[in-house]
């Protein structure tokens, strides 16, 4: 693994899967009822895509395909790059609880809207909204998340991003052996660069 890398640019924060499931239950113990099982949902797709925050906002539910076993992302949702490319629409296959988790959601949520995360004032929910929701469900359920440095941190410092870090640490860390190149592909960046630079300190050694 690179040793040169600026730590700038390295993931800082990120959360196992047990912390990720302390999130999700802690979601039924905080905020309005009809909002909890909406607020899981929206940890779990983020912690099983990878989506930034400003990508999950824009989905709508017409994005989910085969049943809500698939989510497909257009290429205007997705973060533009910083140069003249843009990404190509992509299909994210979901795990079989999301997939699940998003069927009850859509069968019982309290709006209609195109959206797929509507909020209380507004048919799509905003990014603070998201960081909002993703904040109370932290401190109600204690994590403290990992650092950089080694230490542990507070729950203020679970953010929606901080999901999508977990992401690569999990495929990372699985039994399956996925690689960096797995990595880059479930969170599309758009050169393996970026995904050893942002992720090679979390492999196990």
């Amino acid at each position: 693994m690179a040793q040169n890398i600026d730590s700038k640019v390295r993931a800082k924060v990120w959360l196992t899967l047990d912390q990720v499931d302390a999130l999700r239950s802690a979601c039924y113990s905080t905020g309005a009822d009809y909002l909890q099982q909406r607020n899981e949902a929206i940890i779990a797709l983020m912690y099983d895509t990878g989506l930034r925050v400003g990508e999950l906002v824009a989905i709508d539910v017409d994005m989910l395909r085969e049943g809500n076993t698939a989510l497909y992302l257009p290429t205007e949702i997705q973060k533009d790059y910083p140069n003249d490319n843009e990404p190509a629409p992509a299909t994210l296959e979901l795990a079989s609880d999301v997939t699940r988790l998003l069927s009850s959601y859509l069968n019982s949520r309290w709006k209609d809207s195109p959206a797929l995360f509507p909020s209380r004032s507004s048919d799509r929910i905003t990014t603070q909204g998201v960081r909002n929701a993703v904040s109370k469900v932290a401190e109600e359920a204690g994590v403290e998340p990992y650092l950089l440095d080694g230490t542990r941190g507070e729950p203020g410092d679970v953010t929606p991003h901080a999901l999508r870090h977990s992401v690569a640490y999990r495929m990372m860390n699985a039994e399956d052996g996925n690689t960096l190149y797995d990595v880059r592909n479930r969170l599309r960046h758009r050169s393996i660069q970026t995904t050893e630079q942002v992720y090679d300190h979390m492999i196990r050694v």
